[in-house]
């Protein structure tokens, strides 16, 4: 998870200067320092970016069998998670938000990031690197990378500040029997 993230924070920083930058960082660095620093990113982007692809797959495997949808992931959203209540609503090792999230967030567009960005850097064997295909290619990249960014922000909302006890849990990788109770009672 953490090589995952790490990598992520990586890749979203240097795409957005690779995306943007031209426009929002250029006119304030000036074209020496903006030289420097997009070489940089591209650099990061294309090392990281492999890492990235290892990383998501060991985390698919690793996780792949707790984030399949049963009976009380749709009890789970047919309450919002507990904003429909006044108490949590029972789940098992994963809520349905996060097996939401494990699905829509990560697996689906990163494969597609990671197959995309394999193409855009000419490393699938056999393939016919048209201008149209690179285009399209291009455009995969950006949406997935889009929503996978949107979507963590979230992620990393809740890890941290947005539920009371996670950020330690996120730390250490433990809770105390309690908080497991009341968030994960399944």
């Amino acid at each position: 998870h953490w090589v995952m993230a790490i990598c992520f924070i990586v890749l979203a920083v240097s795409g957005i200067v690779i995306l943007f930058g031209k426009h929002i960082i250029l006119p304030w660095l000036g074209y020496g320092a903006f030289s420097w620093l997009t070489v940089l990113s591209k650099n990061l982007h294309n090392f990281v970016g492999p890492l990235f692809a290892v990383s998501l797959l060991v985390v698919v495997v690793t996780f792949i069998k707790d984030n399949i949808a049963n009976a009380a992931d749709f009890v789970w959203l047919s309450k919002l998670g507990g904003m429909l209540g006044d108490k949590e609503v029972p789940s098992h090792r994963f809520n349905a938000g996060e097996k939401g999230l494990f699905w829509w967030g990560i697996t689906i567009p990163g494969i597609v990031v990671v197959g995309s960005g394999l193409f855009l850097d000419k490393l699938l064997p056999g393939m016919l690197y048209l201008r149209g295909d690179m285009q399209i290619a291009h455009m995969l990249h950006i949406v997935c990378a889009v929503v996978m960014m949107a979507l963590l922000m979230g992620h990393i909302y809740m890890g941290t500040i947005g539920t009371k006890g996670a950020y330690g849990a996120m730390k250490t990788g433990y809770v105390d029997e309690a908080w497991a109770q009341e968030h994960h009672e399944l």
